[in-house]
């Protein structure tokens, strides 16, 4: 190396100084020579050019925290290679003179906070994270950021990168499938340390705020994490993250999450030492980091900001780049990981992004580091969401614009006052279908698509129904939203409490969206964009399109508003005409279910029948269209069955029948098909393979396609509003040849699934062992379903009208009369007579028997049998576990009927279930 170029060197060192020196100070460190040194001016002191023992060379700077050395900085040119620097300054820590080694705090031998710097970039190794390794920092942290590292020194991991490892097993039991995946994609990514940031994409509605929130209080508690920042797209999102911390129940103990951590918003710093979680956007954070307030009030203007240039921010020492250990971004907008990234990497945290649809900036940003992946087609397959049918408007306005000749009086509206004024138009104005409802409102444009929405509401979208579903309609500006409800409220001919605007503008938009969510009467709500994401509003059953949309992240969250299972009766409580919710609608009357990027709902043929899908599912003839549409059918009527229908599908099936829809997703599903085609030398044999194996299930088990259609009759029920009715004739009758059919009917029944229904084959073929309850109600359930819809009463009243001799009677039917039924039926017993009375007359000739033999029961005693033998007459048997069930918990359950039945208590039972139900 050449003098000069010696000498330019020094020089760049020298200037490198002196940004540490400035990056030091700012930082809360004192900065000194170490002929000046004075390690009680602060509580970090760094001393500059300290000589190490012969051989060592010189440290650039020691770094002293509460008088105890533990740390160094290599300081070096600008743009000098740190990387290839670490091993230099790992070594000082052997060559510290020993009047300094003695106040030296080291782990494995080395210095443990070991830095590379060279005034524009920074590097820092911390050696107490389990594999230390340099990582690029921001700024040197701050004496006390280190001093509370040094705290922790002598636990097994000092650090969050070595607690991560010994997390506690995830409690699944309140979490989805799609939310247990995530939290472990997380988790999985933090333990390995190969990622500095952790991608989750998770359709909207799937719960991706509750799983954030259950992995901040996994790494909080547990995790060794201190603080976590946690940004949302829109201010009044982050009312409603504040209230789902505030509404989190832990899992240990039940408490609340905000019982145990502070979790506040983001505001100018310092930050209390108490906040644990901080709630912000990143337009606020990046105001903070400027020393300006954030303010909490919701302002369109600065959440919705995104600069033309990349952002860029200076430290600010109220918030120190290690304020937080995680950031969490919740849905925000695609800018946050261009335009705004300079803030998100300002901070020495792990990030992790929560997303329904990533683009290719995301991904980038995230380094590919995609942890979980969950389709808005899978979360309709697992009834997390439920699938959307398309309702497409068109005007000629709306597609081609109109022309306003010259000439003509036309109204004008001031943007800023609303004032209205009249002038006549200079010259023609031509107006484009891309200018509608900007420059230009064509009031009969709006009016036409809403009178188009009224008129095929009742009897093309949703064709039955009565009462005006809950819909969301998004407009293009504010004046836009206002037009749109004033026309709303004329074209349905209702009142205020009809139709309100709920924009950043409008008065009292929270309370109007809370009556949005709850109320009966409000039923459509126009808005911009403060209900475009994140705003829960279960009952929607229309998204409403009035302005277009050409980001597919955007769209993709806003037609997620109507994508929110609810329970039916919540559903049934705002809108009463409704059985369930099932599916939503997105109108469409801008064409922006045109664009590309735009992907079908499930429900893709809606014109094939169910009975249909399935037989061409047995045939293996069913088309990929088709076998969507089958998903969305089973979907749909998995969420209508009750859960003992549930369990009977899943029994037939041979597992559970959600996974049957799972693979009949995955099998359209373009990213499953990719894998799939990938080198194989026939793609459509390979695509139509893949169809196949996920459709054999249902192809292979005829019983299942029956039982299917079985349910889905059971839970249709036609409405004819149309036909008018005439009496024709009222008069008492017994109607004899009804009697017979069902008889009948009954007969054929009982012989044609005597090998399917175990309490026919039970009773009819193996008649020394009992029926169960279970297997009595299955039978009950299957017969009470079309096309045959009995009862037990309806069977017995049959027999009845035809053998009135031979039938005792009741005042009411039970379940186990079907037990009576069935023997009578088989011949089994010359009298129909109902099941308890069957039951009381065994029990009355089973005493006498026990009296012949010499044995009596005390009143006690009879206490228990008594009962028993109730339960055995509305259960057809009873078992040990019933003695802990009411009425017998009233005198003691188990223990009461050991203290008064003593060790014989098991034996009576079994003798009950015997004697009784043969």
């Amino acid at each position: 190396m050449s003098a000069e170029d010696s000498a330019g060197r020094v020089a760049a060192e020298a200037r490198a100084r002196v940004l540490i020196d400035r990056q030091l100070t700012e930082a809360g460190w004192s900065v000194q020579d170490k002929k000046a040194m004075n390690l009680f001016a602060a509580q970090g002191v760094a001393v500059r050019e300290v000589t190490l023992k012969p051989g060592h060379g010189r440290a650039d700077y020691l770094l002293y925290v509460d008088q105890r050395v533990v740390g160094v900085i290599e300081a070096k040119p600008e743009g000098t290679p740190l990387s290839g620097v670490e091993w230099q300054s790992s070594k000082y820590a052997e060559g510290l003179p020993a009047e300094v080694k003695l106040a030296a705090l080291t782990t494995d031998g080395r210095l443990p906070f070991v830095f590379e710097a060279s005034g524009t970039e920074t590097h820092f190794t911390n050696g107490y994270d389990p594999e230390p390794r340099a990582r690029r920092i921001f700024n040197v942290p701050k004496p006390s950021t280190l001093a509370n590292i040094l705290k922790r020194k002598d636990e097994r991991y000092p650090t969050w990168r070595g607690k991560v490892r010994e997390l506690p097993t995830l409690d699944e039991q309140p979490l989805r499938p799609a939310q247990i995946t995530a939290i472990d994609g997380v988790e999985t990514s933090l333990r390995g340390q190969r990622f500095d940031r952790s991608l989750v994409q998770m359709a909207t509605g799937a719960g991706k705020t509750y799983t954030a929130v259950t992995l901040s209080y996994r790494l909080l508690k547990f995790g060794g994490f201190n603080r976590i920042l946690f940004l949302v797209d829109r201010n009044n999102l982050a009312k409603q993250t504040t209230a789902e911390f505030e509404n989190y129940q832990t899992p240990d103990d039940g408490r609340k999450f905000t019982e145990l951590y502070n979790v506040n918003r983001l505001k100018r710093g310092p930050m209390p030492d108490a906040t644990s979680v901080a709630i912000s956007t990143i337009q606020r954070v990046f105001k903070a980091l400027r020393n300006e307030e954030p303010g909490e009030t919701d302002d369109p203007a600065l959440d919705g900001w995104v600069p033309d240039q990349p952002v860029t921010v200076a430290y600010q020492p109220n918030i120190p780049p290690e304020t937080f250990d995680l950031i969490v971004v919740d849905e925000a907008h695609r800018s946050i990981y261009g335009q705004w990234r300079g803030v998100l990497e300002y901070f020495d945290a792990h990030v992790v992004g929560l997303t329904a649809t990533p683009g290719k900036q995301t991904f980038g940003f995230f380094k590919q580091n995609l942890v979980s992946e969950y389709t808005y087609p899978q979360s309709v397959a697992d009834n997390v969401n439920v699938d959307f049918d398309i309702y497409r408007i068109k005007t000629q306005i709306s597609e081609q614009g109109s022309t306003i000749d010259a000439g003509t009086v036309v109204p004008k509206v001031d943007r800023r006052t609303r004032a209205q004024r009249y002038e006549a138009l200079d010259e023609d104005l031509d107006y484009t279908a891309r200018q509608l409802d900007r420059a230009v409102t064509a009031t009969d444009q709006i009016r036409t698509v809403l009178e188009t929405f009224r008129d095929r509401l009742f009897t093309e979208i949703f064709p039955g129904r009565s009462v005006v579903p809950k819909t969301l309609i998004f407009a293009k500006d504010d004046a836009h939203a206002e037009e749109i409800v004033t026309q709303a409220r004329e074209v349905f001919g209702k009142g205020n409490d009809f139709a309100a605007k709920i924009t950043y503008n409008a008065r009292n938009a929270d309370q109007q969206l809370a009556a949005f969510r709850t109320s009966a009467a409000l039923r459509i709500a126009v808005t911009v964009d403060m209900i475009a994401t994140g705003t829960d509003v279960k009952p929607l059953e229309c998204v409403f399109f009035l302005r277009d949309v050409r980001s597919p992240q955007y769209f993709e969250q806003m037609k997620g508003r109507g994508a929110r299972t609810i329970p039916s009766a919540d559903f049934q409580a705002v809108t009463p005409d409704a059985k369930q919710k099932s599916r939503f609608v997105l109108v469409d009357a801008v064409g922006v279910t045109e664009h590309e990027f735009v992907e079908p709902p499930l429900n893709r043929e809606k014109s094939i029948s169910l009975a249909k899908l399935l037989e061409k599912a047995a045939h293996l003839t069913i088309t990929e269209d088709e076998t969507a549409t089958l998903a969305s059918r089973l979907a749909a009527l998995e969420a209508q069955i009750t859960a003992d229908e549930r369990a009977e599908l899943d029994a037939v099936a041979g597992g559970s029948l959600r996974a049957v829809v799972r693979h009949l997703v995955d099998a359209v599903d373009p990213d499953v098909q990719a894998k799939a085609l990938a080198g194989a030398a026939d793609p459509d044999e390979a695509r139509q393979q893949l169809i196949v194996d996920a459709v054999r299930p249902i192809a292979a088990n005829p019983d299942l396609r029956s039982r299917i259609l079985e349910l889905r009759r059971a839970h249709d029920r036609v409405v004819d509003e149309v036909s008018a009715d005439v009496l024709l004739d009222a008069h008492g009758v017994v109607d004899t040849g009804k009697a017979k059919s069902v008889v009948e009917s009954w007969r054929a029944y009982l012989d044609e699934h005597r090998s399917e229904i175990t309490a026919i084959q039970l009773l009819a073929e193996a008649r020394e062992r009992r029926v169960s309850f279970g297997d009595i109600k299955e039978l009950a359930d299957r017969i009470a379903r079309p096309p045959y819809n009995w009862t037990p009463d309806i069977i017995w009243n049959a027999y009845g009208a035809l053998e009135v001799r031979s039938i005792g009677h009741a005042p009411r039917r039970t379940l186990t009369d079907l037990v009576s039924l069935i023997r009578y039926t088989l011949g089994e017993d010359d009298r129909l007579v109902p099941y308890a009375d069957r039951v009381a007359e065994r029990y009355a000739a089973w005493l006498a028997q026990q009296e012949q033999a010499g044995v009596t029961f005390s009143d006690a005693e009879r206490w228990w049998l008594d009962r028993m033998v109730q339960v055995v007459a509305s259960s057809a048997g009873i078992s040990a576990a019933d003695l802990d069930q009411p009425p017998f918990i009233e005198n003691g359950g188990t223990d009461g009927a050991l203290r008064d039945l003593g060790p014989r208590a098991a034996d009576l039972i079994d003798q009950l279930n015997a004697d009784l139900t043969a």
